[in-house]
């Protein structure tokens, strides 16, 4: 077997592979490890606020780069790959993570090193990750994380020993507050690539060379990972696996004639690599340690003890993701506040500078208002990544996972999209940004398509404005109650049928390694909550903001000269000029374009109860759902209203169609509400869910199915319900 010394290791330099994708002649570094290895804390140590996100190439796998300074004075692009727990590829992420490792991806440079960071405090379990990165011929330096924690167990790893039994640099790091990361970086130079340090039974291994011969002559990836490719096509490749079926017939009979041999020596293929691998990792692990016999439960194991506890753990998982809720829903309200009326101040100066006009109605209810309806959500997602950056860091959002995983997977999910579909209902961007912690891209996808059904703060205003309206008062907290029922059966029974359809496969194993207890570094916890903000301002901001600008174009134009004239004349004849003002509103903007659909869309809606002026509102609440309520409030020439605005109230129940009839009625608001629990009435979450997702296909298709569910809904609710006699 090959191997490489640490004095012959090739040193970073510049690769073909980043000079094409990224222009700049420089050294590419890749992070590798297990999820809850610390890795995210390693890599801000390394690239403070230095950091860029996006998504790798046709698929929804996040993308973090940033950039270093390297010992002698050269910049380093540093790429954080996904947390893998293997490069036998089973999910998104390790297919990812295994691509660029061996450069099989051309838009996404091949690491010039790799560092591999160890969790100490887990090293047989890290180790297993590890061993597999020497075998994709990259070179590698271990970074040795969260020996302060083995060192309170009494624990302490020899590192010096391990990089000797290994052949690669090992510094010991603490990525929580950059210990040892100079260090670190002084070692890339000396990465070095070792290849397979263990071995299988002498069949086994005759097998493996005759395969890796086959391998190293289709070319398909570097000479010095064909071994471990060999490997892992003879343990662990599906008969449909992508490399199997580009090598060709050739590659498929080596393979073929490996698996007999080692069928024939009664060797399990599919635990024998496992088996050694571990027995591998166990040994060197028992030789690197100092463990006592004699020491004491530790204390993550005396808290789990009640934190997991059957009957404690998930009444303490309500209580924790309860507050998180209240804190998200409550603690975001004052700076909400305190955003909106900034804009609204923003907007008056503009006024006052440009005067009265086109461009001043532009650049406030469409510029300043559309840049308010970006930071407005900044707080409530801040808080959210606040609090799960916490919980991670401190090791109980693993917990939370194992807690929930049952009841989830009854819809298809697994513990890891309770949180995400928590956050929704305070708001669905931040819950939809979450579900990028889940790692099986089937999962992740439905777990995004159904959080906008929960629901969110946005859409109480219009609850509220309809349920002190229409609903007996005796029945108002039953009515608001069942709103949020209806939005958790629906996200729980559409994430059901996209599991058996458009994302059918088995569900994952819930594979979960919880993590030490540890306290969080404000530091870490302050860059990792920043630099989500910005990602959502820098990415879905602008397409909000454009939209933005389109809603208003919409609602503004064509303007009727004709009602400005009649407006003046009636002013001038003595009317209260507020009451006028607010009369013209209205009937400019139901000779609008958007007035004009909602003409236009009355015949669609009517089975549901609406008329033309509820088919505006619908339109114009798709800047944010909350705008139904003020839309109503122009419509009706009721001036500025909110869901307290007794005069709305009272016009929504006074208004009559042609023949007398009531147009709202206690059966057409609850008509509507289902309406809202339903539909997409959001273009932020439009926007945030294009982002995660990498492709405008999904948030179109969100979009249709959440429209058509909340018209069936809708139709299906105020048809019965004339049919049971509950109509005017």
């Amino acid at each position: 077997m090959d191997t490489t010394s640490p004095s012959d290791a090739p040193k970073p330099g510049p690769s073909s592979s980043t000079a094409a994708t990224d222009g700049a002649d420089r050294p590419v570094v890749a992070l590798a490890g297990n999820p809850n290895s610390g890795k995210t804390s390693v890599f801000n140590a390394l690239t403070g606020l230095r950091r860029k996100v996006g998504n790798y190439p046709g698929v929804t796998v996040e993308r973090v780069e940033g950039s270093l300074t390297l010992a002698d004075g050269r910049s380093a692009r540093v790429v954080d790959l996904p947390g893998c727990y293997s490069l036998y590829p089973r999910s998104e992420d390790e297919r990812v993570a295994r691509n660029v490792l061996l450069g099989l991806d051309d838009r996404v440079p091949r690491p010039d090193c790799v560092v591999a960071v160890v969790d100490a405090s887990n090293l047989e379990r890290n180790l297993y990750f590890a061993t597999q990165l020497f075998e994709t011929g990259t070179p590698v330096v271990i970074a040795l994380n969260m020996v302060d924690v083995v060192e309170r167990r009494g624990t302490p790893i020899d590192a010096a020993k391990l990089e000797a039994e290994l052949g690669v640099p090992v510094v010991a790091v603490v990525g929580r507050t950059g210990q040892g990361v100079d260090d670190l970086i002084a070692a890339l130079p000396r990465a070095a690539a070792p290849g397979r340090l263990w071995s299988l039974s002498l069949e086994g291994e005759e097998a493996l060379e005759g395969l890796a011969n086959a391998v190293r002559a289709t070319g398909t990836v570097p000479d010095s990972a064909a071994e471990g490719e060999a490997l892992r096509l003879l343990t662990a490749a599906a008969d449909d696996d992508p490399f199997l079926v580009e090598g060709g017939a050739e590659l498929r009979a080596a393979v073929d004639t490996a698996r007999r041999a080692l069928d024939e020596a009664a060797i399990d293929r599919e635990a024998v690599e496992a088996e050694c691998r571990y027995a591998y990792c166990g040994r060197l692990t028992r030789s690197v340690r100092a463990e006592d016999p004699r020491e004491p439960p530790r204390r993550s194991e005396r808290a789990d003890r009640i934190l997991t506890h059957r009957v404690f753990g998930p009444v303490i998982f309500i209580g924790v993701m309860g507050a998180i809720f209240w804190a998200v829903y409550a603690g975001a309200a004052p700076f909400m506040d305190l955003i909106e009326a900034g804009t609204g101040w923003l907007g008056e100066q503009v006024m006052a500078l440009v005067g009265e006009g086109v461009l001043a109605d532009l650049l406030v209810d469409g510029v300043v208002a559309g840049v308010g309806n970006v930071i407005i959500f900044l707080p409530q997602i801040c808080l959210l990544f606040l609090f799960l950056t916490i919980l991670e860091d401190l090791g109980y959002l693993a917990r939370a996972a194992f807690l929930i995983d049952r009841l989830m997977r009854g819809a298809g999910l697994s513990g890891k999209s309770f949180v995400p579909l928590m956050s929704s209902f305070a708001c669905a961007i931040p819950g939809v940004m979450s579900a990028r912690t889940i790692a099986n891209r089937r999962e992740r996808m439905v777990t995004i398509l159904v959080a906008p059904l929960m629901s969110c703060s946005a859409r109480l205003p219009v609850y509220a404005l309809l349920i002190a309206a229409f609903i007996p008062v005796g029945y108002q907290g039953l009515t608001l109650l069942s709103m949020y029922l209806l939005s958790v059966v629906a996200a729980l029974g559409v994430a059901w049928i996209l599991r058996k359809t458009l994302f059918r496969g088995e569900a994952s194993t819930f594979l979960l390694e919880l993590p030490s207890y540890r306290m969080p570094v404000a530091k870490q916890v302050v860059r990792t909550v920043l630099g989500r903000g910005w990602v959502f301002v820098r990415q879905a901001g602008t397409i909000i903001l454009a939209i933005s600008i389109i809603l208003w174009f919409l609602a503004y134009f064509p303007k009727d000269d004709a009602i400005t004239a009649e407006a003046q004349q009636r002013i001038e004849a003595g009317e209260d000029e507020a009451e006028v003002a607010d009369w013209e509103a209205g009937a400019q903007l139901e000779q609008s374009f958007a007035g004009r659909l909602g003409h236009a869309i009355e015949p669609i809606i009517e089975p549901l109860g609406y008329d033309w002026k509820t088919g505006v509102g619908l339109i114009a609440s798709f800047a944010a759902r909350e705008v139904m309520v003020s839309t109503l409030g122009i419509v009706y020439s009721v001036g500025e209203a909110d869901e307290e605005s007794v005069p709305l109230r009272q016009k929504l129940r006074d208004d009559k169609r042609p023949d007398g009839s009531p147009v709202h009625t206690p059966l057409t608001s609850v008509s509507l509400m289902v309406f809202f629990v339903l539909a997409c009435q959001c273009m932020a979450t439009v926007a945030v869910v294009k982002r995660e997702t990498n492709s405008w296909r999904w948030p179109i298709f969100m979009v249709v199915y959440m429209t058509v569910l909340a018209y069936v809904a809708s139709l299906l609710v105020y048809q019965g319900g004339l049919l049971l006699g509950f109509g005017p």
